[in-house]
């Protein structure tokens, strides 16, 4: 009885003395700044923000580009997390040059991928210049694709004919079975060159295979690939957008056949595809350069709450399971190796695995000076050094 007459606050203040929380500190809420690119999809999951504020962190995020990133101020930020090493390099190579050295994590990767439609895919299977990679089921989600000739294609040269080098094929061109009417240049295009680490990742790639699959070693000659692989990477114009919004988008097909983004977005849609309807999406699908780059995204830690957040995010096994559900190949963090448990993930909700050819070519990218010069004549870039 006289329980029941007990104010709602004290029978509360006996529950937690009972339970023992009432000894425990009130945990104190982190608010960490950061600059983040495309990898921001893993922070703003709304699973990864109840496990981060679990424990004592919330993220607030400025949304910009990886090369943007590295190009503009980032004093008052604890991390920054471009998509790709060449900004974190600049980043780090700026700090220390201040005597401000930072820390660099790496929870997970994501290889460069070109997402394409089936009917586009398959006219190139046609023409020989992509082959289907092996998997379970039916119709392949994966297939290789050979570089050289994809670009060949750029430049009007077929089955080893060319025809005049500027004027370049075009999808209807190609064509014999009339799955695809698109009078389009064949080309990849990428998202804004002068600040996404995709775009400037997949100009390495491009200029890798034109240049004899070699790295320019030289101002010249890097400059004098730039200029020459300039129509291939500007002629459908350098959209600022998202490359992935708009391919995953209803009207992705009539914008863009052929897009340059990462493996974790598509496998990201095909996963959430799966839970909604029990079936995957079998009208997008994605082409592995036969010369591949797999991008590193480096967690940047420019203060002390920074690193603890780049330490949570590397080793804890719920975060690390939730990057894989979104696509990512999660590190493992003792050995460095990316985990097959993306592999049993994928598997389990029958969605083919990602298979790679043990032929591709690994491609290096230029040096950073070379690959930035590159990257400002590509895309006629404005001149921000001095925004830092």
């Amino acid at each position: 009885m006289l329980a029941s007459a007990l104010p709602v606050p004290v029978v509360g203040l006996a529950l937690l003395v009972a339970s023992g929380n009432l000894l425990l500190p009130l945990r104190q809420v982190v608010t960490i700044e950061a600059k983040m690119a495309s990898k921001r999809d893993f922070f703003q999951d709304p699973v990864v923000e109840r496990l981060l504020m679990k424990h004592g962190f919330r993220v607030h995020i400025t949304n910009m580009g990886s090369r943007e990133i590295a190009k503009q101020d980032y004093e008052g930020y604890d991390v920054v997390f471009p998509s790709g090493q060449p900004a974190a390099d600049l980043i780090s190579r700026e700090r220390a040059r201040a005597n401000r050295p930072v820390l660099l994590y790496r929870p997970f990767v994501s290889p460069i991928v070109l997402a394409t439609y089936r009917d586009y895919a398959e006219v190139l299977a046609a023409e020989g210049v992509a082959k289907r990679l092996p998997g379970e089921g039916g119709l392949a989600m994966y297939y290789t694709l050979d570089m050289r000739q994809f670009l060949d294609l750029a430049h009007g040269k077929r089955k080893g004919v060319q025809r005049d080098a500027e004027n370049g094929y075009r999808w209807d061109e190609i064509d014999r079975y009339d799955h695809v009417r698109n009078g389009n240049k064949i080309l990849a295009q990428t998202s804004d060159i002068c600040e996404a680490n995709s775009a400037g990742t997949y100009l390495g790639l491009v200029a890798f295979v034109e240049h004899g699959n070699d790295a320019p070693d030289s101002a010249a000659e890097a400059e004098q690939l730039a200029r020459k692989i300039k129509p291939l990477l500007v002629e459908q114009g350098l959209p600022s957008s998202e490359r992935a919004e708009t391919y995953l988008s209803p009207d992705g097909q009539s914008i863009a056949p052929v897009s340059v983004i990462y493996e974790h977005q598509f496998l990201a849609h095909q996963i959430e595809y799966e839970t909604e309807k029990g079936m995957t999406d079998d009208g997008r699908v994605l082409l592995y350069p036969s010369t591949r780059f797999v991008t590193e995204p480096q967690l940047v830690a420019l203060t002390g709450d920074g690193a603890r957040l780049g330490e949570l995010v590397s080793k804890d096994r719920e975060l690390q399971h939730r990057a894989m559900e979104l696509g990512f190949r999660a590190r493992n963090a003792t050995s460095g190796a990316t985990s097959d448990e993306l592999t049993r993930f994928l598997t389990e909700r029958r969605i083919p695995v990602p298979t790679n050819s043990s032929d591709d070519t690994r491609a290096v990218l230029p040096s950073l000076p070379l690959l930035e010069k590159m990257i400002e004549i590509v895309g006629d870039c404005p001149d921000r050094t001095g925004s830092r």
